[in-house]
């Protein structure tokens, strides 16, 4: 099994609402940060990613179809091209309103009750916001590059830049498969990031 779609959005841009609605379309199990959070193998394995130590990457997706959210996001570059024939989703949204989702979710991960080597604090915290995330313009700044370097970097007939809230059509269509007949699945708030942390 390959990967056959790369989700290059940071967290807080409806990266768990993509993981659900892509395994509902067939590109399942998706891989998420959630994986990695309850795993002590993907643990290991994306600390020491995060170090330098770049994995096999079919043994760090073995069995998945689709990988959203970080750590995958970090490592777009790198993923999509072992992947070369996998779609890239970059998933986006209002740069004031990301920020404030993640000020309001994923920066509390970062405190002493973490483990400082975690992916969460070292590479995120630390890595890509050079533990400046708690200056607004600066994370804003560091998300917008972010965005802009994967809207360069990859032609568009291979990359979808998507906003969530658009639902299933343009997703759909950029897959090649039917619009399924439900509702598109609007999940992991704020409230309900906190609630599944215990935070």
């Amino acid at each position: 099994m390959v990967l056959k779609v790369i989700g290059a959005g940071m967290g807080r841009t409806g990266t768990y609402s993509l993981k659900l609605a892509l395994e509902q379309i067939g590109f399942g199990p998706c891989h998420h940060m959630s994986d990695v959070i309850a795993n002590s193998e993907q643990k290991a394995l994306w600390r020491a990613a995060g170090k330098g130590i770049l994995p096999d990457w079919d043994a760090a997706y073995a069995g998945y179809r689709s990988a959203v959210d970080w750590p995958t996001a970090h490592f777009w570059r790198e993923v999509s091209e072992h992947y070369p024939r996998a779609k890239v989703i970059l998933t986006v949204r209002e740069p004031q309103a990301w920020y404030d989702s993640m000020a309001g979710t994923i920066r509390h991960t970062w405190d002493a009750s973490n483990h400082p080597e975690s992916f969460g604090v070292a590479v995120i915290g630390n890595g890509i916001f050079g533990g400046r995330f708690d200056d607004r313009d600066h994370a804003i700044a560091v998300y917008q590059s972010h965005n802009e370097a994967v809207r360069r970097s990859l032609p568009p007939e291979r990359l979808l830049v998507y906003d969530v809230a658009e639902g299933w059509e343009p997703l759909c269509a950029f897959l090649g498969v039917p619009v399924p007949t439900g509702s598109f699945p609007r999940t992991n708030s704020a409230a309900e990031f906190r609630a599944r942390i215990g935070r």
